[in-house]
């Protein structure tokens, strides 16, 4: 059987055998219309007045997007945004780039993400986490985490956060009040709440809101600076919207991550042996530090000393920026890597990333499929896998002669994970 898995902007295509799964998220038909939908969903919001309404022509608006490492389909949102916003001078609009802790992106990026129309006319701001001049304290929250939040953000007198919900390995599920916290926090704000203990907590996991402790202090966080309206997005493989779900920035996100959760999770029996996953191809595969969610994802179903293949272009590196690539090399092995990022005095950015790895790498052996030099991926203490299909080939002579295996070729965007067992009545 042949089984096609994304890689950047393309894909690769492995034969597997005939008994082994793949897992597709539940196919949802993209919108028919949807310009139209969206602006029946702003003029008809969930738990909120319309938007049109609740706006004069004197207020000055900031409008959230996510950064070019997120699929959002930014270049038809923020225009149709604009549309309904069109009785609001465009010199008093400020689109900020919900960077969170990442790089910020290029003129030539954001051209991609909005087009050359809105980036030649209306001002548009990087969030830079590491600016304390571009940030403004608000005390600690009700978890008690300092909130620092993007100066202009709070500036503004009506603040409008926009993203596509998918779900998220720590955090439950993507979008919501995320678009505000971690995009627009601060980084002493950004570490609090990916903590050691919360990142290893084992209710900080996929697709659960209830009870996870790093999505209720994102919630306890943005309480502090709630945004005035939220238009979130529903996503396709294709990025055709499936989904427009606007309002209250809490409920109109609730109603989003419950489709979600009905379409992009599945049960299986039982864990596998081998697992093959990807990172759904670009934007999401576009470094080693966004494709550790596949790896995760692919956790959730492999086994005990089970191996994962993880298939992910990596065109931008593990990157270079951050401190992903430093925390790595800092120990040479997961289980140091571990042990240094539980200890009570050590707090470094992106060490998040590296436990979330580390925890996939102390579970199973996990070989990476990338554009990546072979030394590079040994440095990040994963194992290099340039023949896909050669090394899959391996891996089953080794835990043969008939091993288990299943294909995630959505990665993170499908979650699975082992049913619990029934206990007969």
């Amino acid at each position: 059987m042949r089984v096609q898995i994304p890689y950047g902007s393309a894909a690769r295509t492995i034969t597997v055998p005939e008994q082994a799964l793949v897992l597709h998220s539940h196919p949802i038909p993209p919108l028919e219309d949807e310009r139209g939908t969206f602006l029946k969903a702003l003029r008809h919001p969930i738990a909120s007045v319309p938007l049109s309404e609740r706006l004069s022509s004197n207020d000055h608006v900031a409008i959230v997007i996510s950064d070019i490492t997120r699929p959002t389909p930014n270049e038809r949102i923020v225009p149709w945004l604009l549309e309904e916003l069109s009785f609001i001078p465009r010199s008093q609009i400020v689109i900020l780039n919900g960077t969170g802790s990442h790089r910020a992106n290029t003129r030539e990026e954001l051209i991609r993400m909005l087009g050359q129309e809105i980036v030649d006319s209306i001002e548009i701001v990087n969030h830079n986490a590491f600016a304390p001049e571009e940030l403004v304290s608000l005390g600690d929250s009700a978890s008690g985490v300092p909130i620092w939040v993007n100066r202009r953000y709070l500036e503004a007198d009506f603040r409008i956060v926009t993203g596509f919900i998918e779900p998220h390995f720590f955090a439950g599920f993507s979008g919501g009040p995320k678009g505000i916290i971690p995009g627009l926090a601060g980084i002493q704000t950004i570490q609090a709440l990916h903590s050691a203990p919360l990142i290893g907590d084992q209710h900080s996991t996929w697709a659960l809101l209830e009870g996870n402790p790093i999505h209720q202090g994102i919630q306890d966080a943005v309480k502090l600076c709630p945004p005035e309206f939220l238009v979130n997005v529903t996503l396709d493989l294709e990025r055709h919207i499936t989904g427009v779900f606007a309002g209250d920035y809490i409920r109109a996100h609730y109603v989003g991550c419950a489709e979600v959760a009905r379409t992009a999770t599945q049960a299986v029996d039982k864990p596998f042996d081998i697992v093959i996953t990807s990172n759904n191809g670009y934007p999401l595969d576009q470094n080693l530090y966004q494709s550790v969610k596949g790896m995760t994802a692919a956790a959730q179903i492999v086994r005990q000393g089970g191996a994962i293949i993880a298939v992910a272009e990596c065109r931008d590196g593990l990157p270079e920026h951050g401190n992903f690539k430093t925390l790595l090399q800092m120990r040479d092995n997961p289980a140091a890597l571990l042990e240094l990022i539980n200890q009570p005095d050590f707090q470094m950015h992106d060490q998040w990333q590296v436990q979330k790895q580390a925890l996939v790498q102390i579970q199973a052996d996990v070989y990476l499929h990338s554009s990546l030099p072979n030394e590079v991926v040994h440095s990040a203490q994963l194992l290099p896998a340039p023949d896909l299909q050669g090394t899959l080939d391996q891996l089953i002579q080794r835990y043969g002669p008939q091993p288990t295996i299943a294909i995630l070729p959505e990665g993170p965007v499908m979650v699975p994970y082992v049913a619990a067992p029934t206990t007969p009545a």
